[in-house]
């Protein structure tokens, strides 16, 4: 069982934000509607109530999905300065093709990554994009496994969601609060390159940046990221969810063996990412919000 369901991202148009992952991610819209006031009590949230969703999924049809809710950034903002869910990242065949998509001038996605080889890990051939709401959406090729890890193979250009990526204050305190709530392993911590973070914080892009995975069964579902000192909390306005990615849902297979404090208990929830099946929320280390689905 992959343990990863969804992403969601605040935008402030669902229906056109899906339109443009259609057109230029290959995804397929599934569901539209409102945010109904259960859903939005169990996030924290009840101004979402009554807005706007759109629930995606890739043309392979896989069961992971993308859920764009209706909502604003609230002033000072700024992608991948602040703690919590920093990005998607999604699996492609052909990384090289993809910028070459992602780069035509009447591209809504700007190109913050080109292709390379991820430090330390030659098998992984990754980019990354800024979206127009600001999402961060990383795309990448996987040649190989890297050892002691299952990743997928995409069934087309581009394909699933595969990794969701954390932005940690504590990289220690964190991989044990996701080792001991959803009773996963998580790999040592290993120092990387990493351009991009570098770029988002105005360091030398030589220094070396801690991150470790989380698995389940092989499958490296969940990158963990150590951010700089000078990253902050995320802010979001009162009664809404977080902008950016907002949440992250994940399927386990026994909610009653979840060992912490529920910040919404489970309870059956309509749509596709649920099917009436128990979902409920907890709040991770630096305020990230989690939703798991009863498997």
């Amino acid at each position: 069982m992959r343990m990863l369901r969804a992403a969601t991202l605040m935008t402030p148009d669902p229906e056109a934000t899906a339109r443009r992952y259609g057109q230029w991610l290959d995804y397929q819209t599934v569901e539209t509607g409102l945010i109904d006031a259960d859903l939005a009590a169990a996030w924290g949230s009840p101004a979402m109530a009554g807005r706007r969703q759109a629930v995606c999924r890739p043309a392979s049809g896989a069961d992971l999905f993308l859920r764009f809710v209706e909502g604003t950034a609230p002033a000072g903002y700024r992608p991948l300065r602040t703690h919590g869910w920093a990005a998607t990242e999604i699996c492609v065949q052909d990384v090289l093709a993809v910028h070459e998509r992602m780069a035509r001038p009447d591209s809504p996605f700007r190109v913050i990554g080109p292709p390379r080889r991820l430090d330390g890990m030659a098998m992984i051939h990754a980019m990354q994009v800024r979206g127009p709401d600001g999402e961060i959406v990383y795309l990448t090729q996987i040649e190989d496994d890297p050892p002691g890890m299952t990743l997928p193979r995409a069934a087309g250009l581009i394909d699933t969601v595969f990794i969701m990526v954390m932005a940690c204050s504590d990289l220690t305190a964190s991989k044990a609060w996701v080792e001991a709530t959803l009773g996963v392993q998580t790999t040592p911590t290993m120092d990387i390159r990493y351009t991009m973070l570098a770029q988002a914080f105005d360091l030398p892009v030589e220094r070396k940046h801690p991150i470790a995975m989380a698995l389940h069964e092989g499958d490296g579902f969940l990158e963990l990221d150590q951010y700089p000192a000078e990253a902050a909390p995320r802010p979001r306005r009162p009664g809404e969810l977080f902008p950016g990615v907002a949440l992250t849902t994940f399927l386990h297979p026994d909610l009653s063996a979840v060992r912490a404090d529920w910040s919404s208990p489970p309870a059956p929830h309509p749509g596709t990412l649920y099917g009436g099946r128990p979902a409920g929320v907890l709040t991770g280390p630096d305020g990230t919000m989690i939703e798991l689905v009863q498997a």
